[in-house]
């Protein structure tokens, strides 16, 4: 996917609108080439959703888009946005300071592309939105038309009953049933089929018209059809039995059309809100009290009412009411709900934390760093929103279909009625007439825009709202073209394949000093560094692999650090040095030539080998190196298991980026080594230039230009702003087998999305003429059009399951 086609053009603004009365394919249509008539407006309209993401220039009015889509017979809202302004000058400060790692990644410039924002709180947008518009006033709309339509529904159920029975099986049958059966379907006909009825009068009174038409006339036809033929001969049904079952009476056709149709609606409307229900859940997930500390003492305030800098007081159990770094405590952060990653994070003084997750051990102080629409589940939500609101290209084809598909349907069927009478002839009795009638309604009823409709955006929703459960962000609908075609994936090593932190991995003591007592003394010169190669070998040293009481290092005296060059100190009465070989030669620490050949060794197979000295005598070395992180080789199986060829792309050389291959099962003829930033570019264009599909996963400030230019860009979200920037696909953990995942849950969505189509066009193609030859009921008509779209929606419905 472009990321250009995600930029706004200039002066223009993102307007969101609900739109109610929209019931098929042919309303989306049209609401979409009403607004696109407004000069420099385009607009995707979701039907499930029942919303309209518009893209306006500044000349034109909020107003003005309302009364657009009220003129073409639906009724429009504003929908508020919660998410504040990122203007050019904002957006590019904050490209700028880009963070080393983040908490999960700050969505801010991703978000911000998909249009403008106010300010507000995630627990605003979910409480408001049960208000005045959003995700959560959806979940109440679909409710509520659930809610309308059970009456009409009991009722056409408990009249339809006895007309059906009285109509259809003669031991029920009395002398002038038919009148009987007239009474009964009125009510059916008229108040319970009004939603239809009214819609269809909307439409026709703007000279269009849609899947509500179609079963308005039906309905309609098969009523006045019969009244007519009952009030022509008033004693038609005078004698129960078969012979009654001659005349052209479809009062039981009329109210079981009804009926279906009215239960295929009721269904669908509780299936949309549970094709939504993920979305929803991700907006309550967010904390709705938090405690902080203020002038000395604990408030608990509502999470909305938080500012930047406050510090939060979190217990264990509690949710972390924000985004923010850790100031005092330790304690395991269990963050499932927002990254998918069930195993819980260490986290300690400076360490960043997201909202939303939950504080498992110890009490944690932690200052707030984003606030409202600013921290990471807000934005998260806003990307879902926006993604479900987008249209793949694979829908266009049911677009180009549903525009003209209500006419071409009123014409087959007005054909059918005239072809019938022209072929069967003028009879006696009326029955060629009653045949024709009945082939016309039956391709009325049988006719069904409303699954073409569903396919594509029911999908959509199901899938994205999924994938957001599991910490799976995709961009837009054309992701998911895109994850079908890749060939290739591009893995950057460090943070992607490797953890991208040191750790020490083998410890050389040279002749008169044993290992324990080398990793000990130099850990305990480098606690006082904030070296990430001092804290790597501190670390290993205070974690009991060198400390003779299990953790607790000696003290350092008279410490020194030379920048680039190592530490000293005094550990014990004795002068320990830690550093570069070189720099211990300035210091008058020489190395012979067997130390220099273990050095050597050391760093060709890909460590970072650092020197120890214990009183101006060489005494061992330490090699480090960046980790594999754990589940990466899986990973990498499962990618070949999707048909995709991994390649490692990496800045390091050629001994490091090998061995990380060997242990992740990548093979050796797929490493590019020694890669700088502009060089990761330069490999996605050479691999596509060989007629390749290329995804690129990466994290860092240096991947960005690299996954802009791959067919489709990864980004793991504990990287930086500028790659979840620059990326189609963003995985909010920090596994890579969350990559394999967010591909599996794409392709799988676009398979779900085609099969629907599929079976939407398939209905039709085989529904229609068969109604035409006057092989299908009218009734079992009306029972299929109400299934197909129950179908289609129950199909996407599926995709919750996905990763269970």
């Amino acid at each position: 996917m472009s990321h250009q086609e995600l930029l706004r053009p200039p002066g223009t603004r993102i307007v969101e609108l609900d739109i109610q009365g929209m019931t098929c394919a042919s309303c989306v249509n049209r609401v979409e080439k009403k607004l696109g008539k407004l000069e420099g407006v385009a607009a995707t309209v979701n039907l499930p959703l029942e919303s309209a993401y518009v893209t306006a220039p500044e000349g034109i009015t909020d107003e003005q888009l309302v009364n657009t889509v009220n003129a073409a017979g639906y009724k429009a809202t504003l929908r508020p946005q919660h998410y504040p302004a990122v203007d050019a000058e904002t957006q590019g400060s904050a490209e700028g300071a880009v963070p080393a790692s983040g908490d999960g990644g700050d969505l801010r410039q991703h978000a911000s592309k998909q249009g403008p924002r106010r300010e507000g709180s995630l627990d605003e947008l979910a409480s408001r939105g049960n208000r005045r518009g959003g995700t959560s006033e959806h979940a109440e709309q679909v409710t509520g038309v659930a809610a309308r339509l059970r009456p009409r529904l009991i009722l056409a159920a408990v009249l339809t009953v006895p007309v059906f029975l009285v109509s259809m099986v003669p031991a029920f049958q009395f002398p002038n049933w038919g009148w009987v059966a007239a009474v009964l379907a009125l009510p059916v006909v008229t108040w319970a089929a009004w939603p239809f009825h009214r819609a269809a009068a909307i439409n026709a009174r703007h000279l269009a018209s849609t899947m509500d038409t179609l079963v308005s006339l039906g309905v309609a036809a098969a009523y006045l059809f019969s009244a007519w033929q009952l009030l022509t001969d008033p004693r038609m049904t005078e004698h129960p039995g078969m012979e009654g079952m001659s005349g052209g009476l479809y009062f039981e056709v009329a109210s079981v059309v009804t009926t279906f149709l009215l239960l295929g609606r009721f269904l669908e409307a509780n299936a949309k809100q549970k094709a939504g229900d993920a979305l929803q859940a991700l907006l309550n997930l967010g904390a709705k009290d938090a405690t902080v500390l203020r002038n000395g003492s604990e408030q608990k305030i509502a999470a909305d009412r938080l500012q930047v800098g406050d510090i939060l007081v979190v217990r264990p159990g509690e949710k972390i009411a924000t985004d923010g770094v850790v100031v005092d405590g330790a304690s395991a952060v269990d963050a499932s709900l927002v990254t998918g990653e069930s195993v819980p994070v260490e986290v300690g003084p400076d360490s960043r934390v997201t909202g939303a997750t939950i504080n498992t051990s110890g009490r944690l102080l932690v200052r707030a760093t984003r606030v409202g629409a600013e921290t990471t589940l807000a934005q998260m939500a806003r990307l879902v929103a926006q993604a479900q609101t987008g249209k793949a290209p694979i829908a266009r084809l049911a677009d180009r279909i549903s525009a003209v598909f209500v006419p071409v349907v009123l014409g087959l069927a007005v054909l059918t009625f005239v072809l019938w009478l022209l072929v069967a002839g003028p009879d006696a009795d009326g029955g060629h007439l009653r045949q024709a009638f009945t082939a016309a309604v039956a391709v009325m009823v049988i006719a069904c825009p409303c699954a073409l409709g569903l396919a594509t955006p029911v999908g959509l929703l199901t899938g994205t709202g999924r994938g957001a459960q599991l910490g799976i962000l995709i961009k837009g609908p054309q992701v998911l073209e895109d994850t079908r075609t890749v060939d290739t994936i591009l893995l950057d090593k460090t943070g992607t394949v490797t953890t991208g932190i040191l750790a020490v991995d083998a410890i050389s003591a040279l002749p008169g000093f044993v290992e324990q007592d080398v990793l000990r003394l130099a850990g305990a010169v480098e606690a006082a560094s904030e070296h990430p190669v001092a804290r790597a070998i501190a670390a290993a040293a205070g974690s009991g692999r060198a400390a003779s009481d299990g953790g607790t290092l000696p003290s350092v005296q008279n410490f020194s650090s030379a920048p680039g060059g190592g530490v000293s100190g005094t550990v014990e009465g004795r002068q320990v040095m830690a550093g570069r070989s070189g720099w211990l030669g300035q210091n008058g620490v020489v190395l012979d030539a067997g130390q220099r050949a273990l050095l050597a060794a050391a760093e060709e197979g890909g460590a970072t080998a650092i020197c120890v000295a214990v009183d101006g005598a060489p005494a061992g070395i330490i090699s480090l190196r960046d980790t594999v992180k754990e589940g990466s080789a899986a990973a990498v199986t499962r990618l070949k298991t999707l048909g995709l060829r991994p390649i490692l792309l990496t800045g390091d050389n050629a001994a490091v980026a090998a061995r990380v291959a060997d242990a992740v099962g990548i093979a050796p003829g797929d490493v590019y080594a020694g890669v700088l930033p502009e060089g990761k570019v330069e490999a996605v264009r050479k691999l596509q230039a060989a007629g390749a599909t290329v995804a690129m996963a990466g994290d860092g400030v240096n991947d960005a230009a690299a996954l802009a230019q791959a067919d489709l860009g990864i980004a793991m979200g504990s990287g930086t702003d500028v790659a979840i920037e620059a990326a189609d696909l963003t995985v909010m953990g920090n596994d890579l087998a969350q990559v394999a995942q967010a591909i599996e849950l794409s392709r799988k969505t676009l398979g779900t999305i085609k099969t629907n189509l599929f079976w939407a066009f398939f209905y039709n193609a085989v529904g229609i003429p068969v109604a035409a030859l006057g092989l299908l009921n009218p009734m079992i008509a009306g029972a299929a059009m109400a299934a197909s779209s129950v179908l289609v929606v129950a199909n996407s419905l599926r995709l919750r399951s996905f990763g269970k």
